[in-house]
């Protein structure tokens, strides 16, 4: 028999990340995947010639310095993220991975690997899913930068698990995004092409709210293996 949601409440399943209800859930876990999807949406797409990351601030208060709110974050100078849901809790990891790839150059005079930072992420996220007294980070990221030669592309959810992408879209509408970018992605876009068909998924699902003024946009191209943001105007074009 089947015990529903509210009886698991009832019985207190959902008071513990730690505690299993009967039929195998985490409610506190499936709480905090609920919170992501209330952020605004980013998504990530890896071209030919790179990767890129596109992300929705929101709407603003016109008193807030717009670059203040920026929603992708700088790693290292060859990696870069995004984040949604409680963007506070994405502040703590993205400082813990910071100081772990400015140490990585100092050991071993070499820039850290995309996936040891994803991998460093997801493995915080999962010992909060393991202890009592603490809550999971409500928050999922998307990582890219290069690796060797090659770009790559990472997202980490509530629960410690990631994996590599073409294109992925967190946050606010991501199963609709995630359907666009299935019917419309090609292995070979270039970085151009994929700020454009993202601004477009983006135009598609907010309608008339569509401002190309609320977005960042960041990429990491192959050869040069640095992070460039787009001004606002270059958005515009863009868009």
């Amino acid at each position: 028999m089947e015990i529903p949601d509210m009886q698991h409440q009832v019985m207190g399943y959902d008071r513990s990340a730690t505690m299993f209800s009967p039929d195998g859930h985490i409610l506190q876990v499936e709480y905090a995947e609920k919170t992501v999807r209330l952020g605004s949406a980013s998504i990530g797409i890896r071209g030919t010639d790179g990767v890129v990351i596109i992300a929705d601030k929101g709407k603003k208060d016109e008193l807030i310095v717009p670059e203040s709110a920026d929603k992708i974050y700088e790693i290292d100078e060859h990696i870069i993220a995004s984040a949604a849901g409680i963007l506070s809790d994405a502040r703590i990891l993205i400082n813990q991975v910071r100081i772990s790839a400015q140490q990585h150059r100092v050991t071993y005079d070499s820039p850290v690997d995309t996936e040891t930072v994803i991998r460093e992420i997801s493995d915080i996220k999962q010992q909060y899913t393991q202890h009592p007294g603490v809550r999971p980070f409500g928050v999922a990221l998307i990582v890219a930068g290069r690796q060797g030669d090659k770009c790559k592309l990472y997202t980490s959810d509530i629960t410690g698990n990631y994996f590599e992408y073409n294109a992925i879209a967190i946050g606010k509408n991501d199963d609709r995004v995630k359907d666009l970018l299935r019917k419309k992605y090609k292995k070979d876009l270039t970085i151009d092409q994929s700020i454009k068909l993202a601004l477009g998924i983006f135009k598609e699902i907010l309608g008339e709210n569509f401002d190309p003024g609320r977005f960042n946009v960041t990429y990491i191209k192959n050869k040069e293996g640095k992070l460039k943001k787009l001004k606002a105007e270059e958005i515009k074009k863009h868009a």
